[in-house]
């Protein structure tokens, strides 16, 4: 009887472990994740920045769906597009600064609240626009591993 009740705690105490060993993989890989996309969005930032329009839309996944307050929506062709357009603008540049509130994730998906601050200046004089850029990012794991942006939300908002 003795040797029972022994065999039910041992038993219990391995199921335990197996459930924490578990939940700390999960939790080691969420961060890996997140770290992952933390990175993915500073290369961005970067490449945008430097004015690297053959970069800009590595971060966007092919299925990509987008909308911008008062834009019409955006797929991944039109996004590159409008993109690299803006960086090859012979009157303006663009320059981008980042704050991430939040990387989310569960199994294949990760969401991210973010804030981009867009900085347009005029290549031969005039004053600088600055807007804030809150949205949130909606990252897919992609068949090679990679994490993309395949929905996002954006809105601009006033300065504070």
């Amino acid at each position: 009887m003795i040797g029972t009740q022994i065999g039910v705690i041992v038993a219990g105490l391995l199921a335990m472990l197996l459930v924490a060993s578990r939940a700390s993989a999960v939790d080691d890989d969420s961060a890996a994740i997140q770290n992952q996309i933390r990175v993915e969005l500073e290369k961005w930032k970067l490449d945008f920045n430097a004015a690297d329009a053959s970069q800009v839309c590595g971060l966007f996944a092919p299925d990509l769906i987008s909308n911008f307050r008062g834009q019409p929506e955006d797929t991944y062709n039109s996004l590159c597009a409008n993109m690299q357009a803006a960086l090859t603008d012979p009157a303006k540049t663009y320059h981008y600064d980042l704050e991430i509130k939040e990387i989310l994730v569960s199994a294949d998906l990760a969401v991210v609240r973010l804030v981009w601050t867009l900085k347009v200046r005029p290549k031969h004089g005039g004053s600088e626009e600055t807007t804030r850029e809150p949205g949130m990012d909606i990252f897919r794991r992609q068949p090679d591993g990679t994490w993309k942006i395949s929905r996002y939300m954006a809105y601009e908002s006033p300065m504070p």
